[in-house]
């Protein structure tokens, strides 16, 4: 298999499952409704992800799902694209377009062109000066009080009348449809493109959790470093994500085959093709995935007795885009002695619970986050 410069091949005709990690035109994936205006503005809520957005739109479900990429022309200040057209340039444009993600490790980077994509974005929902709903947004656990605020502000300028928060552990128990509100043990791991979250979750509250700002781009980051190093030569992030999907894996599967692989060599500067196994790729990303155990090992260890006792008949629930990477669930049954469900739907799951929260507003409200 040749992976490289954005393109991929390999023997086999099957197609290659899409990234669970980084954004991309999703095959197979459930249809995406159409965004419409209507006289009406309807409630949204946003998962703003740092590898992808999904908007739900209360009534008619998700209705927008685009790479949290915007590219711009730095020198009018002009976005040439937004989504899937931006995400496309990523690697390939010339000095004067500047592809960009704006949040990363769920954090907002930069507020301007945040909350100028999140205009678009709305935009494209129906938005607009005489059509402003409230909007619920999904975020990390891990950001702080100011970088809450941040997300708000740039929702509200962006056209929302007014803006509520939710993390994404507690949105992801909804979607995958756990018992919140009874007084039994719901744990989540929920693995995205810039941040890993375990949350224990009982009577409509976290009972323990922990959060690392480490994702999907830490894996795709080790796969570039890994290359760099033991071969000399330079991909890209695209390349590194195509190399993830194609081969990657947190333990070993059937069916293992190698990838060629097309970067720049550091030493000449000439394009060069090396070819990379299964097993080598798990030992570069080996420390990344072992962070991500370690913390939800923490989390349920932080757990009172009487939820662990809940957890162990429950099962923990395996949601997020890293869910999908090979071998993730088994190595986490593994290390926490405890079964691991992958839920039906692991890249919409946040979203669709946010959904419901917006389908229930006055009753759910209380677990939106307070500034």
């Amino acid at each position: 298999m040749a992976l490289g410069q954005g393109t991929s091949r390999h023997t086999p005709t099957t197609d290659l499952a899409p990234d669970p990690l980084c954004p991309r035109p999703v095959r197979g994936s459930p249809t995406i409704a159409p965004c419409d205006g209507g006289d009406v503005a309807r409630d949204l809520a946003i998962d703003l992800g740092t590898a992808n957005t999904l908007v739900y739109a209360r009534g008619k479900g998700i209705v927008l799902n685009e790479p949290t990429v915007i590219a711009l022309n730095s020198r009018t200040h002009e976005v040439l694209a937004v989504g899937h057209d931006a995400w496309q340039m990523i690697g390939r444009t010339p000095g004067y377009i500047v592809a960009v993600r704006p949040l990363r490790q769920g954090a907002i980077t930069d507020f301007d062109v945040t909350e100028r994509m999140i205009r678009l974005l709305l935009q494209r929902c129906g938005v607009s000066r005489l059509n402003r709903p409230r909007v619920l947004i999904c975020v990390p656990s891990a950001i702080t009080a100011v970088e809450r605020r941040a997300v708000k502000e740039a929702a509200r300028r962006a056209g929302a009348s007014s803006a509520y928060l939710i993390e994404q552990p507690m949105a992801a128990a909804i979607g995958a449809g756990l018992a919140i509100h009874e007084p039994i043990g719901n744990m989540v791991v929920d693995v995205g493109g810039g941040t890993s979250e375990t949350a224990v979750i009982s009577l409509g509250g976290v009972v323990a959790s922990t959060a690392l700002r480490r994702g999907g781009f830490d894996i795709d980051a080790a796969i570039q470093a890994y290359v760099r190093r033991e071969y000399g030569v330079a991909i890209g992030e695209r390349t590194a994500e195509e190399i993830k999907v194609a081969i990657g894996s947190a333990a070993p599967f059937a069916g293992e085959f190698k990838a060629e692989v097309r970067g720049r060599e550091l030493m000449t500067g000439m394009p060069k093709t090396v070819v990379l196994s299964p097993e080598e790729l798990r030992g570069a990303i080996e420390d990344q995935v072992s962070l991500t155990l370690d913390a939800a090992v923490e989390c349920l260890g932080n757990a009172p007795p009487e939820l662990a006792q809940d957890i162990i008949t429950q099962g923990i629930h395996l949601v997020g885009g890293g869910a999908l990477l090979r071998g993730l669930a088994s190595r986490l049954a593994d290390a926490t002695v405890v079964p691991v469900h992958l839920v039906d739907t692991p890249l919409e799951c946040v979203a669709l619970g946010a959904g419901r929260c917006l389908d229930s507003f006055d009753t759910l409200r209380e677990l939106f986050v307070d500034d």
